[in-house]
């Protein structure tokens, strides 16, 4: 099951109803882009991030079980995962993806659980 990866970390520091648009987001490796939109609903919370020109304007989409803090000062959110291995996620298209369930669940593969370091399951 891939469920709970669409919850915050309990230690994460999020609250729920906080605009988290326009927030930094850094890799364990270095920074990755900006929050463009975000979801707190229960069991289906994630960040969609603009990376900007490092992954040649494209955007990804985070579960929200990858984001570690959230430092509401700095406005800046760390994920526990590598640039790298946010880049190898499932290709993100907003117009198809944001509703598809099957995207979801490639997601939920590829970040869940037995996948310590990303990417498929070993």
């Amino acid at each position: 099951m891939t469920e709970h990866i669409w919850h915050y970390r309990s230690t994460s520091g999020h609250l729920t109803g906080t605009d988290l648009t326009g927030y930094k987001v850094e890799a364990t490796d270095g920074r990755i882009g900006r929050v463009d939109e975000h979801s707190d609903e229960v069991g289906d919370a994630y960040l969609v991030v603009d990376t900007g020109v490092w992954i040649l304007g494209k955007e990804v989409l985070l579960p929200a079980s990858t984001v570690v803090s959230i430092d509401p000062e700095a406005r800046k959110i760390h994920v526990d995962r590598t640039r790298g291995q946010i880049k190898g996620a499932p290709e993100f298209d907003r117009t198809q993806h944001l509703g598809d369930t099957r995207y979801r669940e490639q997601l939920g593969v590829y970040y869940g659980p037995g996948t310590p370091f990303g990417g498929p399951p070993v």
